[in-house]
């Protein structure tokens, strides 16, 4: 069975994206579709690199831990609030952290924020850095307009049949990457 990861991109207090990990998590498992876990960037408490994994001399357990996540990851999907127009700083850093873990990875975008827009202005710059990073994002969308409104602390969505419906499109464009690039290294 497929294994997809999903990071949880915001470190505040209070945030609500982390319920849409949760969402997906819950799909995903009820769905029978992957297995799952999610990489909590809150609970990794991060510092600020100053360079890559490749670089770093010593690096901690939590960072190693943290690239193999990925690496054994077959995708990924990155849930991530939008903070004025921008994706937040501890998934910059922790994007930034590896290279050759991300490299041709399937990747999913989630957005969230607070306000009518769902947090794409977010997705525009993220698929951009991940570019850089030579990640496969996928073209499907999922975003989510006024967050705190939509889904509640176990990720379970206030529209469940509309949630569902365009999680379905999503994880099924995810899937369909994951699958074509199992083929490519196959071959």
């Amino acid at each position: 069975m497929r294994h997809i990861s999903i990071i949880s991109s915001s470190v505040r207090e209070g945030r609500k994206s982390h319920n849409v990990s949760l969402y997906f998590q819950n799909y995903l498992t009820e769905n029978k579709l992957a297995t799952t876990e999610i990489i909590d960037l809150k609970a990794y408490n991060f510092p600020i690199f100053e360079g890559t994994l490749k670089t770093m001399v010593n690096p901690t357990e939590n960072v190693l831990a943290f690239a193999e996540k990925i690496k054994s990851s077959d995708g990924i999907i990155i849930v991530t609030p939008e903070y004025n127009g921008g994706y937040p700083a501890s998934l910059k850093n922790a994007i930034d952290l590896l290279y050759e873990e991300w490299k041709h990875k399937p990747i999913a975008i989630a957005t969230v924020s607070g306000g009518p827009f769902g947090g794409n202005q977010a997705l525009v710059s993220l698929q951009f850095t991940l570019w850089k990073m030579m990640a496969w994002t996928i073209p499907a969308m999922f975003s989510v307009p006024t967050v705190d409104k939509a889904y509640d602390e176990n990720g379970r969505p206030m529209d469940i049949t509309n949630s569902d419906k365009l999680a379905a499109v999503f994880i099924k464009e995810l899937l369909w990457c994951i699958e074509a690039d199992k083929q490519d290294h196959s071959a």
